[in-house]
């Protein structure tokens, strides 16, 4: 949508959540008509809806590296045709088109007889410049639609830009020739060997495959182009860190389900002393606090304003000056990891925790163990319903071909590589969600004991050297770049949770796709919080919690389920190590057993193998819940 036209209609529309996910700022999208990229934060309009969690944003300014972060909600669509336009602005791109004529190549002879050889469809390449009204004139002077083509060409930091095309035909960056150029594509199209980029003028032809090769510089080094910024928005030097050397670039499909990965983080709400006054405040601090210096301006404002000493009823001007005065510099309470103080909450003594009031972000109980059978009780330390949780949700940013997840303990390293949300980052989109859930704590004991099992250390060796097999496909320093194997006991837990999410699924009411995992595994303690999210109400209908009140029988089911694949015993028999298969993250996983929704795994279906949890037809003796 241009900013100059207010009264232009929006060209499409897309959830909240999905902007985090994979809407958000550098990712492409298909409209109707356009070949769209969304603006970074810069370019977003209309009012924004703040959203307060404060371990989240400290950690996101720490991750950012700037001083003070705060988090809004993405602008929602204004309702009133009146009022002043507002959403998120797009950018053309590509800039390249196809015209949608019917040609082949080569062309009938003059005795209309076509060339012997193989016939290729043809389309004109054309850049936006030399579109009539956005459409393809021909020889005939007909317009002809256009298409955006459908290769651009990008780098793992998430840089972007349309490939130069007359570069690469004539495979000369000096080359001055700017004849016709034409896209021909033979067979389904879908093979780079059958497509080629064709120069009418000087009859250069070039195989798209050309592009394809593994660690290529065909089109070029990265020039640091970063167009959903603005047109000018473009870093000096895109280099790769573990080498020194230059970026180069790489040919990208717009569709490809690699062209954007969104890092996220996010973070369970939880009470503390101070959630009374900090929820008080967060209800005048835009519109009355945030401007304050001083604690007589507070005093003045409270006493001329009604809504500001209504809401800080009950507590003193004080400690409310307290708590505005460490919002503006930033400060946080505690510098725990992001999991840490979730779990120490989860693993509390006390029975109930949190208030069982409506407009509450998180109350949990405790349940009695007293029904385990045996098998469970010396693994289980604790089990934990929990009616009520708040999740929040922000993006940091983003990369192309490759993911960066969070580590296990929910935290994203400083160093890793991220593209930029906007030039200047002062605030990150974040969303809500809603729900509840059931958590299970680990003994240990137990774990640690099942860990040091010979068995055990045996398969942990041949997951390690898969993941290093991984890294080193992937180009990735493991020490340059701080990455490690998880271990043995996330993995276990991390298997264990999928049995489990597709388990509870049956009967709880939810889709499995639906629930979402939460995998603790530090020297605080070991546990596995299953929950739904949801930015409306679905997420809080109670099925969870009544599954944890039984959650024995769902583990027995799980456990079952887990010891016999429909694929077995190729599932079962898979070595991680084994670089022929080239599943390097896998243990015995596949889509018959452990794999599930991407939505509600936090690591992107890796780091699983049920022959930890159960055992297999393999019979490796590895299983943490014996026979």
């Amino acid at each position: 949508m241009s900013k100059s036209n207010k009264n232009k209609r929006s060209q499409g529309q897309v959830r909240q959540s999905q902007i985090l996910s994979t809407f958000g700022p550098g990712a492409m999208v298909d409209l109707p008509k356009h070949s769209v990229l969304i603006s970074g934060l810069n370019h977003w309009s209309g009012d924004r809806r703040r959203i307060f969690e404060e371990r989240l944003a400290a950690r996101v300014a720490e991750i950012l590296q700037v001083n003070y972060v705060k988090l809004y909600a993405p602008p929602v669509h204004e309702q009133d045709p009146k009022a002043p336009r507002n959403g998120i602005n797009v950018f053309t791109f590509p800039t390249w088109f196809l015209a949608q004529v019917k040609e082949t190549w080569p062309k009938a002879n003059e005795q209309g007889k076509l060339v012997p050889g193989k016939i290729y469809r043809t389309r004109p390449l054309l850049p936006w410049g030399n579109l009539v009204r956005g459409e393809y004139l021909s020889s005939e002077k007909k317009s002809i639609p256009v298409v955006p083509v459908r290769f651009v060409q990008a780098c793992v930091k998430g840089h972007i830009s349309d490939i130069d095309w007359y570069r690469f035909v004539h495979n000369d960056s000096e080359n001055k020739c700017r004849g016709q150029l034409w896209l021909d594509e033979g067979g389904s199209g879908n093979d780079f060997a059958e497509i080629y980029v064709r120069c009418e003028a000087c009859k250069k032809r070039r195989p798209l495959a050309d592009a394809t090769v593994r660690n290529g510089k065909v089109l070029g080094p990265c020039q640091g182009h970063r167009p959903w910024l603005g047109s000018f928005a473009q870093e000096p030097f895109c280099i790769r860190e573990s080498t020194g050397l230059p970026e180069y670039n790489r040919l990208l499909v717009r569709s490809a389900s690699n062209a954007y990965f969104s890092q996220v983080l996010s973070v369970i709400s939880l009470p503390d002393s101070d959630a009374a006054l900090q929820k008080a405040v967060n209800s005048v601090y835009e519109d009355f606090l945030k401007n304050i210096t001083t604690l007589e301006q507070l005093a003045l404002v409270k006493s001329l304003m009604s809504k500001v000493s209504t809401n800080l009823e009950g507590f003193s001007n004080e400690a409310v000056w307290q708590e505005i005065e460490r919002r503006q510099n930033g400060q946080v309470n505690q510098h725990k990891s992001i999991k840490q103080v979730e779990i120490e909450t989860l693993l509390s003594s006390a029975i109930q925790i949190g208030e069982d009031v409506p407009e509450g972000d998180f109350h949990a109980r405790s349940r009695t163990l007293d029904n385990l059978q045996p098998a469970f009780s010396s693994r289980i330390e604790r089990i934990v319903l929990v009616d009520r949780l708040r999740e929040v949700i922000a993006q940091v940013g983003f990369t192309r071909f490759e993911a960066e997840m969070p580590d296990i303990d929910g935290e994203l390293d400083i160093s890793v590589r991220r593209a930029a949300l906007d030039i200047e980052t002062t605030w990150v989109p974040a969303i809500e969600n809603r729900g509840e859930g059931v958590f299970i704590a680990f003994r240990k004991e137990a774990i640690e004991e099942w860990s040091k099992r010979e068995a055990v250390k045996k398969r942990e060796r041949e997951l390690s050297r898969g993941f290093d097999i991984w890294c080193a496909r992937k180009g990735i320093d493991q020490e340059k770049e701080k990455i490690k194997f998880p271990g043995v006991k996330y993995t276990m837990l991390h298997s264990l949770s999928h049995l489990l999410i597709v388990a509870v699924s049956l009967e709880c009411g939810y889709a499995a796709s639906s629930i979402r995992e939460r995998i603790y595994a530090g020297d605080t303690g070991y546990g596995i919080l299953l929950y739904t999210g949801s930015s409306g109400s679905e997420g809080t209908l109670g099925g969870l919690v009544e599954v944890g009140k039984r959650i024995e029988y769902h583990l027995e089911v799980a456990i079952e389920q887990g010891r016999l694949c429909s694929n077995d015993p190729v599932c079962a028999q898979h070595r991680p190590d084994n670089e022929q298969e080239e599943r390097f993250l896998h243990g015995s996983a596949c889509h018959g057993c452990l794999l599930i929704a991407e939505t509600s795994c936090e690591r992107r279906n890796e780091f699983l193998d049920r022959a930890l949890v159960v055992s297999t037809v393999e019979g490796l003796g590895a299983e943490f819940f014996p026979e």
